[in-house]
């Protein structure tokens, strides 16, 4: 059975890389442009709530990981 902690990491780390890819796909559309039929402002959007995810995430992952060497 797969710890908390690291399904938790597993999470922050695709998060973060989508959020990354929002953000590029965001610059390369320019402004008042679409990429992928999406206008920039939606992938600054976002990219903005993917990051807040892979943060706290990765904070969760660390919290869980402390919780379970004591447990």
């Amino acid at each position: 059975m797969m710890k908390k902690s690291t399904l938790m990491h597993g999470v922050s780390i695709i998060a973060g890389i989508w959020g990354g890819l929002a953000l590029l796909t965001a610059w390369i559309a320019g402004k008042g442009g679409t990429a992928f039929s999406f206008s920039q402002q939606h992938l600054y959007n976002d990219a903005i709530v993917l990051q807040l995810i892979a943060i706290s995430s990765g904070v969760c992952a660390a919290y869980r990981r402390q919780v379970e060497r004591e447990g």
